[in-house]
């Protein structure tokens, strides 16, 4: 089922979610809204506080459209260093310059109950670090390099555009 996505003004998003102590029918059909929920928005990760469930739970979509859906979730190594632009399903609109770790492992429970790690690099790597954020009632415009990167979406595609077309002049 389809959520409502709740926004940034909720008070929700800004608290720390609470471990899920079993994974039931309950938290798999949570994982099922939530995977719903993030593809039709669309998104590329979805935490269950986003849609008013203070629980430990989270669906992120990898590079390659593999979606992993995650109780319990935790970082438990990290590596490297990136750069680079983020926006939020609670922020719609906007995006932001956040440094991330480049590769993490997470390790956390799949709908089944069962221990699983993730590798992930790049793009899946800041999703995950972007969704656990979200589970500790952190979000993106916490993790700013600077505010004055905060801008509209269409803000930043007319600057890039600008400067495609400078480049291409020479």
């Amino acid at each position: 089922m389809i959520r409502p996505i709740l926004t940034f003004e909720h008070p929700v998003l800004h608290q720390k979610s609470r471990k899920v102590a079993r994974v039931d029918t309950s938290i798999q059909r949570l994982l099922d809204d939530l995977t719903e929920t993030m593809l039709d928005a669309p998104g590329a990760g979805l935490a269950a506080n986003q849609i008013g469930v203070p629980l430990r739970v989270c669906v992120v979509k990898g590079d390659e459209n593999q979606i992993w859906g995650l109780v319990n979730p935790v970082i438990v190594k990290s590596a490297g260093s990136q750069v680079g632009y983020e926006g939020c399903l609670s922020k719609p609109g906007w995006v932001g310059e956040v440094e991330r770790h480049e590769a993490v492992v997470v390790r956390g429970l799949n709908r089944h109950g069962k221990e699983v790690r993730i590798k992930s690099t790049g793009f899946t790597a800041r999703a995950f670090q972007h969704e656990l954020d979200h589970l500790d009632g952190v979000l993106f415009t916490d993790r700013l390099t600077s505010l004055d990167t905060l801008r509209r979406v269409e803000e930043l595609q007319a600057e890039e555009k600008e400067e495609a077309v400078a480049a291409a002049s020479g």
